[in-house]
C-alpha cells in the first residue's frame, strides 16, 4: 500500500472551504488537464453526501482512457469527507479530506492510501510512473488552490 499526505493552509473560512471542496463539479478545476478528467455522472446533486456516486473518465496513459467510479463513504460536516474507488485504475483508493479552522484560515489535509493491481508489475508501474503521477496530481492541486485562493505557495508534504 502506498500513502500520500498533503497539508495546505488556505486564507478562507471553514465554510468557504467546505462549500468549494464538497462540490463534485469543482474536481475538474483542481485536476491537471492532461488527465483528460471528464465527469460523466454525479448522483443526488451537487453537494457531497454519504453514498454519493461520482463517475468520470480519465486518461491513465497516452491514448488509454478508463472509467473511474468513486463513492463518498463518510461525511462529517465542516470536518472531513472520504471517497473510495468502487472501480477504476487502482486495486484500492481511499482518499480522506480533512478541514480545520485555524487563525490563518483553514488547514486542509489530503491523505490518500492506494494499492496498484497486478502484483510485481503494479510495483514496477508505481516505481516507473504511477507514483510520480499521483504526486503530480496533488502538486498541481496545491498550486491551483494556492493561486485560486491567493496563498503563498509553500508545498507541505509529510
Amino acid at each position: 500500500m502506498y500513502n500520500l499526505k498533503r497539508k495546505q493552509i488556505l486564507p478562507i473560512t471553514l465554510e468557504e472551504a467546505w462549500e468549494f471542496f464538497t462540490s463534485p463539479k469543482n474536481l475538474s478545476k483542481i485536476t491537471p488537464s492532461d488527465m483528460g478528467f471528464d465527469i460523466q455522472y454525479i448522483s443526488g446533486g451537487d453537494t457531497t453526501y454519504p453514498g454519493q456516486i461520482i463517475a468520470y473518465k480519465i486518461k491513465v496513459l497516452p491514448g488509454i482512457r478508463m472509467n473511474w467510479v468513486t463513492e463518498i463513504t463518510q461525511v462529517k460536516d465542516l470536518q472531513y469527507f472520504i471517497d473510495e474507488q468502487r472501480f477504476g485504475p487502482y486495486k484500492l483508493w481511499h482518499h480522506q479530506h480533512h478541514f480545520r479552522g485555524i487563525k490563518e484560515g483553514v488547514e486542509m489535509i489530503d491523505e490518500v492510501n492506494y494499492v496498484i493491481p497486478l502484483g510485481v508489475l503494479g510495483k514496477l508501474a508505481h516505481w516507473l510512473f504511477v507514483g510520480r503521477q499521483v504526486n503530480a496530481i496533488f502538486d498541481y492541486r496545491y498550486k491551483v488552490l494556492a493561486s485560486f485562493f491567493n496563498t503563498k505557495n509553500n508545498l507541505s508534504t509529510y
